[in-house]
């Protein structure tokens, strides 16, 4: 089985993209066009403009400070498999682990800020012992999503 989030990722980049936009035409319209009287609605050009800087710094930085991934997991053939990478504006290096399901440990999950940065850290069983993986964020992906990465992997964990 295959999972992954691109729709959420996409959806994120559209939506950064509107804010841009937004703020661009903004600018042009209020400050270079000096198309808009103001005051409008009660609110001076500053008030504004700080407006909608705020909703496009929430809308650029929100994934960044939720740790949003882009990520594809596959379990299909003999390994499980997890791609992923960055998704907020800066994009960060990608990245993929690979674990033979005969060598996987298990996995722990962290969930930090009420619930809403959530991380899995996978283990895989060596000859030296048990090795951990760096986490993985997983909070860009919906809750069916999550279930879904979480059932397939309780079927090759290892029972106690």
């Amino acid at each position: 089985m295959t999972i992954d989030n691109s729709r959420t990722i996409i959806s994120l980049r559209i939506k950064l993209f509107i804010a841009s936009v937004a703020v661009l035409t903004w600018l042009a319209l209020a400050y270079l066009g000096k198309v808009i009287k103001f005051p409008l609605l009660g609110m001076s050009d500053i008030s504004w403009t700080i407006l909608f800087t705020a909703i496009w710094i929430v809308a650029a930085f929100l994934p960044m400070f939720l740790n949003y991934q882009f990520i594809s997991f596959s379990d299909d053939k003999d390994k499980i498999i997890f791609r992923y990478f960055s998704a907020g504006i800066v994009g960060g290096k990608k990245n993929s682990v690979e674990i033979d399901k005969r060598s996987f440990a298990g996995y722990e999950v962290e969930e930090r800020f009420f619930g809403r940065i959530s991380s899995i850290i996978l283990l895989q069983r060596f000859k030296e012992g048990i090795a951990k993986y760096p986490p993985i964020y997983i909070s860009a992906l919906s809750v069916k999503e999550k279930e879904k990465v979480f059932r397939m992997l309780n079927l090759y964990s290892p029972r106690a």
